[in-house]
């Protein structure tokens, strides 16, 4: 089709009707929203309890799994994949899709772990301890005593499942080795597992200290992660808005430390942090403070602060939670309003998508690894809800909108426009062939950070310089390293080697 010299090239686009469906508008930008999939109630013996964690499982073969802990101390599974009518009764529903529940602790359980390929998952209670189970038999296989308050999160080491790392209402993170298991049993005959290292006092302000007019400041560690380099921890605290990395080969001071706002005055400085979560590459890093933001740092430029936030949500108790999606396209919050907001990553200053279902306050929210935009919410109302992302196209044209199918079209068809419609093939038979043929046009997908092939060598092998009364077995000598935290000198030292190959930035 000739067109005039005085149109633009955009024009020239539009004309040509890139997209050709019959009977179908032309495709100018793709939409992105959520859809409720599903509702769970949570209760047990007819009685409604409160949610407080949730947690996919992270393999592909149990990806559809959802634990669930509460108030009561319960864990329960549910099988995500089932749907029913919107019309039908979502409390019988719930009972269908529950796979099975047990009580965990005689306290309020605030966290779970997935471990050991999804056979076994920890749990992290009000009475200051940890346990670990299997899932399939519902029995406790190790109990973790150490802390000295509530349990309030738990990480395992990215490639070493053995390892885990926890922190506590007492202020103190600690680190564990499951196979070195003490000879002493709890009064239930469990067996101990004591903590092999740690830090007392990880988050304490003697800003919070001074203004608070005499008020013990709080010491809560209310987040940790283990970050994907294999030796370095995160962690975050409810009396600032200081996050934290240590070296777990070396314990006595951080590697380094930031804040929304280094220069900021203490007034300012003094928002707790409710939750940080990491992406599947973990380049990325969320932290979601009291300051009603979602702050996201890139962990190669630390000192820089963090590179954007995101803010609409109210978040006002530690209860309410935070995460990014494994591949770092969205992040989900809670929010203290009853509603649930999703961000774009690539557009912070865009509205959020508001998911609007609960009654309560909507606490803790997870992503699903398995299946992309897949999400659960858990809120005070006593339910859970489970979303999936949906793509439409939007009929609206706009300027932006042809811009961005321009930049969609290959360069070899670029080319052909810019020169008067002559064409360039590599062969004399593709110069024959429809565009489409030799261009299949394929919906654009979010730009996801690239994975990380992380070698075995590099494992937390490990060594702290063991002081506790724990005795190890023969087996656990044998398959647990002589130190967790000493590894060799040839493995990478700090999270900026781990991505020095990594050249991706926001």
């Amino acid at each position: 089709m000739d067109t005039p010299s005085s149109h633009s090239l955009f024009t020239h686009i539009a004309s040509r009707e890139l997209f050709r469906v019959p009977k179908r508008p032309r495709m100018d930008g793709f939409v992105s929203g959520f859809n409720e999939t599903g509702l769970l109630a949570v209760q047990h013996n007819a009685q409604h309890t409160i949610p407080l964690s949730l947690s996919f499982c992270k393999t592909s073969k149990f990806g559809h799994i959802l634990a669930v802990s509460d108030e009561e101390g319960y864990v329960t599974l549910f099988d995500t994949r089932r749907k029913f009518p919107v019309t039908s009764n979502f409390e019988e529903n719930s009972e269908k899709v529950k796979i099975c529940d047990w009580v965990s602790h005689h306290n309020a359980v605030f966290d779970t772990c997935w471990n050991k390929e999804d056979t076994q998952i920890l749990t992290a209670s009000g009475d200051q301890t940890i346990k670990l189970w299997d899932v399939q038999e519902q029995k406790c296989l190790g109990l973790l005593t150490g802390h000295t308050g509530s349990v309030k999160s738990m990480c395992s080491h990215p490639t070493n499942s053995d390892i885990i790392v926890s922190g506590s209402r007492d202020g103190s993170f600690r680190i564990w080795d499951l196979r070195c298991k003490s000879t002493a049993k709890s009064r239930c005959g469990e067996v101990s597992i004591c903590s092999m290292g740690g830090v007392k006092g990880a988050h304490i302000s003697s800003q919070a200290r001074r203004t608070r007019r005499g008020r013990a400041a709080s010491m809560s560690i209310t987040s940790v992660l283990c970050l994907k380099d294999q030796v370095s921890i995160a962690t975050a605290g409810a009396v600032d808005s200081v996050l934290k990395f240590w070296d777990t080969r070396n314990l006595k001071s951080t590697v380094t430390q930031t804040s929304p706002s280094p220069q900021s005055t203490e007034k300012q400085t003094l928002h707790g942090i409710s939750s940080l979560s990491q992406d599947e590459s973990g380049l990325f890093l969320s932290a979601s403070c009291m300051d009603n933001r979602i702050y996201l740092y890139n962990t190669l430029q630390l000192e820089k602060g963090p590179l954007k936030s995101f803010s609409g949500c109210r978040i006002e108790s530690f209860f309410v939670k935070s995460a990014i999606s494994p591949d770092a396209s969205n992040i989900v919050s809670g929010s203290s309003d009853g509603n649930a907001y999703v961000w774009k990553v690539d557009k912070p200053l865009e509205d959020p998508t508001i998911l609007k279902s609960h009654d309560g306050e909507v606490t803790a929210v997870d992503w699903c690894s398995s299946e992309i935009g897949k999400l659960a919410t858990c809120s005070d109302d006593f339910t859970v809800r489970t979303w999936n992302k949906n793509s439409y196209v939007s009929s609206t044209q706009c300027a932006s909108a042809i811009r961005r199918r321009v930049m969609a079209i290959p360069s070899i068809e670029c080319k052909m426009l810019l020169n008067n419609g002559k064409r360039y093939s590599k062969t004399n038979e593709d110069a024959f062939l429809p565009y489409d043929a030799l261009h299949p046009i394929t919906s654009p997908t979010p730009i996801t950070p690239p994975k990380m092939n992380i070698s075995e060598g590099n494992q937390l092998s490990s060594g702290l310089d063991l002081n506790a009364s724990s005795e190890k077995t023969p087996e656990s000598a044998l398959k647990s390293p002589s130190s967790v935290l000493n590894p060799p000198s040839s493995l990478k030292r700090t999270i900026r080697d781990y991505f020095l190959a990594s050249s991706r930035t926001l």
